[in-house]
């Protein structure tokens, strides 16, 4: 067999040359080894840093099952003299409640309304957020939320409704968690017992009571579809609040419930002629709900809800704010008056029975009825008369209606004459000032008055000089009023309180034949004197007006039939108001509600 030829040096580089091209054909291969790891190193170091920024994310999580059972604030239950609750305070939960416990149209609603893919998403619903942008989107303006009921329950329960980037992870995390630890239905019962409803309640049986009076136990459909539509504003559409409102957004969600064949078209149509809203209370109480929650702190038990009886009368309340307002829309505006107050009080107890401080509690809260000092003006008199009964005087004496000075002081009275030697009685009834001058002193000057006044309930401290008698102290209508108590009750002092629970014993402050003295003497004021406007035919009404300097403020405090009404007009900013008096305006509406009553 022929040997292959030996070849030359130079020969042999030529064939490797000639077959290096076979080695190159390696090279890619090699390439793309090395990129697959240099992916894999990659995919490494991300996972890493997923982690750690995981890790970042997650690093002030509040701890889920800790927050399942976070503390609430305990709620105040305010009721009146009936046991209707008027008022509340702190966070309104009712009864916990399964899935089985309610009428299936309740979760049901809820599910067509805000996660109609909630039974089949993992707790992130691409497909809901998508079409949610597309609505909005299509719509200009605000009509459906991406958010998951899963992902609702996370933020109420663990975070903050702060729009940033990192609270959107942690819910994200948080939504996981929950998908994983709990069923669906878990999921959803959650939702139903710790979703905010408004009117401070949380759940849907706290809300179901609030707006119903029932529990979510018994809810009819379109209560069911009310409650279900509240989540996504329970301000605006809270039907205390907006009626008509309310009313739409429940027919919102009753066609979402028939599209998605959670109840037919008819079911849904039946359900929507139904929804008619109980009236809201109309009760400005907020001046009377916060002067008792005030009171009640030392009656509610720590982190426990408390319901406490109160003793405001809903029906005088009610009467008491439609007058104030329309004696401030009517003849009040056209005589300058833009402010006013009233008290009305159980003159043998001091119960209060209506308190109204002002002229709209959502724009001004501020309690003019017990915060606001004023001087009362000539409704201070009663103090420096029962002071001259004490010291020996009685109703038919006479005093000197004549000019006085004190130093560089000269009282005079409105009418600017003078009728000399009148009764006493007389005297009060007509306001005479120098005679209440000179009865101060015959009592024993400005302190024996002023010591008197406490002795009553007056709390304020009083100037120590002969003004006193003309009511140039500052106090507030509450005590002004609760201090009148004693000449209507036989001579006892009683304290004003807000709750059955306060309820203090009546303290005999005054000789009762001198409290039947006064009395006699305050109704003279009324039958022919400054108060003529707060009479009332077939009832004994007592009480004296009184009036500011420059007509800045205007009283009138009476008692009817057991009960002391007490009026303040006037302007926050102390203008002066044009010619009103105690006699006039406050008299006035004095006599509107004790005849309303």
């Amino acid at each position: 067999m022929p040997r292959a030829p030996r070849l030359a040096p130079d020969d042999r580089r030529s064939a490797t040359r000639a077959r290096a091209p076979l080695r190159r054909v390696s090279v890619p291969r090699r390439r793309r080894f090395r990129f697959l790891g240099y992916a894999v190193i990659a995919a490494i170091w991300g996972v890493l840093a997923l982690a750690v920024m995981l890790l970042w994310f997650a690093r002030d999580l509040p701890r889920p099952q800790a927050a399942l059972d976070a503390a609430r604030r305990p709620s105040l239950a305010l009721e009146d003299r009936s046991g209707r609750v008027f008022a509340t305070f702190g966070d309104i939960v009712g009864d916990p409640l399964r899935l089985t416990d309610v009428p299936a149209y309740l979760p049901a609603a809820a599910v067509a309304v805000e996660d109609r893919r909630f039974w089949h998403h993992p707790g992130v619903d691409p497909i809901g957020l998508a079409r949610a942008v597309w609505v909005n989107l299509t719509s200009g303006r605000l009509v459906q939320g991406g958010s998951t009921i899963t992902q609702q329950v996370a933020k109420n329960l663990f975070l903050t409704n702060a729009r940033t980037f990192r609270r959107k992870v942690q819910e994200l995390l948080l939504t996981l968690w929950l998908e994983h630890t709990f069923s669906k239905r878990e999921i959803l019962e959650i939702w139903l017992n710790r979703v905010y409803l408004g009117s401070g309640t949380w759940g849907v049986d706290a809300a179901a009571r609030m707006y119903f009076g029932v529990s979510a136990r018994r809810v009819t459909l379109w209560q069911a579809a009310m409650l279900a539509g509240l989540p996504r504003a329970p301000s605006r559409f809270n039907p205390r609040s907006d009626a008509a409102a309310a009313a739409a957004r429940t027919r919102e969600v009753l066609a979402a419930m028939a599209s998605t064949g959670a109840i037919t078209a008819e079911q849904a149509r039946v359900a929507a002629s139904q929804i008619a809203f109980a009236p809201a209370p109309v009760l400005a109480t907020g001046w009377f709900a916060d002067w008792v929650a005030e009171q009640a702190q030392s009656l509610a038990p720590e982190n426990v809800d408390t319901r406490l009886r109160t003793t405001l009368d809903a029906r005088l309340q009610a009467v008491a704010e439609a007058r104030l307002t329309a004696l401030l829309d009517g003849p009040g505006a056209a005589a300058g008056v833009t402010q006013g107050a009233v008290i009305a009080l159980d003159a043998a107890t001091g119960a209060v029975r209506a308190m109204v401080g002002g002229r709209d509690y959502r724009q001004s809260p501020f309690n003019r009825a017990v915060l606001a000092r004023r001087q009362p003006g000539s409704a201070f008199k009663p103090f420096t008369w029962l002071a001259a009964l004490e010291k020996g005087a009685r109703p038919d004496d006479t005093v000197l209606d004549a000019p006085i000075r004190i130093g560089n002081w000269s009282p005079a009275d409105f009418e600017r004459q003078f009728l000399g030697e009148i009764t006493i009685e007389e005297a009060l009834a007509q306001s005479i000032n120098t005679s209440a001058v000179r009865l101060l002193l015959q009592a024993g000057g400005p302190r024996v008055v002023a010591k008197l006044a406490a002795r009553l309930g007056i709390a304020d401290r009083l100037p120590n000089d002969a003004s006193l008698a003309l009511g140039t102290g500052e106090v507030g209508l509450l005590e002004l009023a609760a201090s009148y108590a004693a000449f209507c009750n036989g001579g006892s002092r009683v304290t004003p309180y807000g709750v059955e629970a306060l309820r203090a014993s009546p303290q005999p402050v005054v000789d009762p034949d001198l409290a039947a003295m006064m009395l006699r003497m305050m109704t003279a004021v009324v039958t022919r004197g400054t108060g003529r406007a707060a009479a009332v035919p077939g009832h004994l009404v007592a009480g004296k007006t009184g009036t500011t300097q420059d007509y800045r403020d205007a009283w009138f405090i009476g008692c009817i039939d057991g009960e002391i009404i007490g009026v303040w007009l006037g302007n926050d900013d102390n203008r002066p108001m044009k010619s009103v008096q105690g006699g006039s305006l406050p008299a006035r509406l004095f006599h509107d509600i004790a005849v309303s009553r």
